[in-house]
């Protein structure tokens, strides 16, 4: 198995150029699904169901992603994409047992960033900690 860090590096060049032509073709998605394996068809799902939100928050400029989850609960999981996310999966596949890159719902943030499939949400400095604050 190729290193975690090659495996990000090769990721992050793919995001790169999805952002760049706002669209991902069959070779970024061959690529990704190489990576990511069903997380990305799981993300890829979310995204078309349109289950991302960009929160923006003024006048910092901060921002995170909402992504709603696909089982019938419809949880919504704050998700900082390169980072962190506050699904179960996350902490568990991806922390605990280093089995995965990232989670889904990280995956469908960025792909839903990357081609601009996503809603966006303007909220106060305050509102954002807010949230934050219930993490």
């Amino acid at each position: 198995m190729a290193s975690p860090v090659a495996s990000i590096t090769v990721a992050e060049a793919v995001w790169d150029q999805i952002k760049s032509s706002r669209a991902a073709s069959d070779d970024h998605l061959s690529i990704l699904h190489f990576l990511f394996g069903k997380n990305l068809e799981r993300a890829t799902r979310i995204v078309d169901q349109g289950g991302v939100r960009k929160v923006s928050a003024s006048p910092s400029g901060r921002s995170l992603f909402l992504v709603i989850g696909e089982s019938r609960r419809k949880e919504e999981y704050i998700c900082f994409p390169e980072h962190h996310c506050t699904c179960y999966s996350f902490f568990y596949d991806v922390v605990n047992r280093g089995e995965q890159l990232c989670c889904k719902h990280q995956i469908a943030a960025r792909l839903a960033e990357a081609v601009g499939q996503f809603e966006e949400v303007e909220v106060s400095d305050e509102q954002l900690a807010m949230m934050l604050s219930k993490l």
